[in-house]
């Protein structure tokens, strides 16, 4: 049989709709394109697409269940390895990490590894109605700080191995990252709770509105009886530019304005938590938070919505599909330029206009691109004399995040980096005994399939600690 040499290409809504709504963009793969994608696989002996993988999932075996159209027989070989797999087929960038790596990709497209370990979840979550047995008690327990994707992880392979294991989590609905950061409709956050209710079943507790730092402490908790503590608090501190207006009414940080919308309804027509709606939108940063924010604003009813970045698109740090996709909705690119200046309404003659502190337009700089900084990109320099005002009333702020600083503040001990992130060895344990760390609270804002990662690490090491 000949090598189809392209990957089969994702079902989505079409633009003109799914601008207007918050439904899942990407349909998934039917049963029969599925199984023509699994028959692309090489099954390579050396496996090359693993090594890509941060979790380690047994890629060809799984594709290889899919090909027999064993498709429970393919999520349980993902689940050895992985615990949010509906999760990571979703937002994972296979196409850094996996799949490029395959084989197949030397000479053609490689396979669509992500696309057909979320039909295979979905598979799963569709069809299995029996909630997976919670192992026999070891004896010993662990609490998890945060409960984003790296301490889900954490917590899930902990679990399986027989750990009593409590998730405090500080907002009111677990899933850190995944439901306050990701909007809807890149991932509905009924994948998430369905993974979070499989770790209930594994017997995890999972505890919200409990802030690690000020509820508790970490000595509170070894005090409790908890015989290790892993950190995974993620990094929810926003970055802002320091330019003059930032302070001004409708200007947030990307973190705020996705929170608002996804974990607290903002969308709504009476919502508790409101953000600004409609209007003209500038969202500044390139990276798959600002074409979060920037497409979110969109289905929110604003009239017109830019991405304000200060490199070429080449240099745009975003997934490339999710850069298409915003492109395909109308979003406007206004690249090789950067803000210097929020502009806002004043009447000076009327201290209480209620116009008074509202974003009036944002004034920009031209850039062109020099010589490469110390991270291979090349460095934007201003243009003498190019400024010119762009017309919005909402800036949102989207060029990064840093760990939250309280639980360092409380935990007597913790050493963290410049950044504010934890020090970790390469067990994933901090300078001190029994904690250990991973995700954003230790390298900042990252990939949801890296956190995992370091979730599994911590999980193994805590288990190599605790079972000697």
């Amino acid at each position: 049989m000949p090598i189809v040499p392209t990957k089969h290409e994702m079902p989505t809504q079409a633009p003109e709709v799914r601008a207007h709504n918050f439904k899942e963009v990407a349909l998934g793969y039917t049963e029969q394109i599925a199984v023509e994608e699994a028959n692309r696989c090489l099954n390579c002996k050396n496996q090359p697409c693993v090594s890509g993988c941060p979790v380690n999932i047994h890629i060809p075996e799984f594709i290889a269940k899919i090909k027999e159209k064993d498709y429970e027989g393919a999520y349980q070989i993902i689940n050895q390895t992985s615990s949010l797999p509906a999760v990571c087929g979703r937002v994972c960038p296979q196409e850094t990490q996996c799949e490029s790596k395959c084989t197949l990709g030397v000479k053609f497209q490689p396979v669509g590894i992500g696309r057909l370990e979320r039909f295979v979840a979905d598979w799963h979550n569709e069809n299995s109605k029996e909630a997976p047995a919670a192992p026999k008690s070891n004896g010993h327990r662990v609490a998890i700080v945060g409960s984003g994707p790296s301490g889900l992880t954490c917590a899930g392979d902990l679990a399986k191995k027989g750990y009593k294991v409590s998730i405090f989590e500080a907002l009111h609905t677990a899933g850190g990252v995944l439901v306050y950061g990701i909007p809807e409709f890149r991932l509905p956050k009924a994948i998430v709770a369905k993974e979070v209710e499989t770790l209930k079943a594994l017997g995890v507790d999972v505890e919200t509105n409990v802030v690690i730092g000020k509820t508790l402490t970490i000595d509170e908790l070894f005090e409790q009886g908890y015989e290790a503590v892993f950190v995974g608090s993620g990094a929810g501190l926003p970055n802002f530019m320091g330019i003059p207006g930032e302070s001004l009414k409708g200007v947030y940080s990307a973190n705020e304005f996705l929170t608002r919308s996804n974990l607290m309804k903002a969308y709504r027509d009476d919502p508790v938590t409101p953000i600004m709606k409609g209007g003209k939108v500038a969202v500044v940063g390139g990276g798959n938070v600002a074409m979060d924010a920037a497409r979110t604003a969109l289905r929110l009813g604003a009239e017109h919505v830019y991405i304000v970045y200060r490199r070429s698109l080449e240099e745009l740090p975003a997934r490339k599909e999710e850069v298409e996709h915003a492109m395909e909705e109308g979003i406007d690119f206004k690249l090789l330029n950067n803000p210097v200046e929020i502009l806002g309404y004043n009447n000076p003659e009327n201290p209480r206009d209620p116009k008074n502190g509202f974003v009036t337009g944002m004034k920009c700089i031209k850039m062109e691109l020099g010589e490469p900084d110390e991270k291979g990109r090349r460095r934007p320099i201003p243009v003498e004399g190019s400024e010119f005002v762009l017309d919005v009333d909402t800036v949102v702020i989207s060029i990064g995040t840093s760990p939250n600083p309280l639980i360092k503040d409380t935990t007597k001990g913790l050493e963290v980096n410049k950044h504010g992130g934890i020090i970790v060895n390469e067990d994933g344990l901090t300078s001190r005994d029994a904690v250990y760390a991973g995700g954003d609270a230790v390298t900042g804002a990252a990939t949801v399939i890296s956190a995992m990662g370091a979730g599994k690490l911590a999980a193994k090491s805590i288990d190599e600690m605790l079972s000697k």
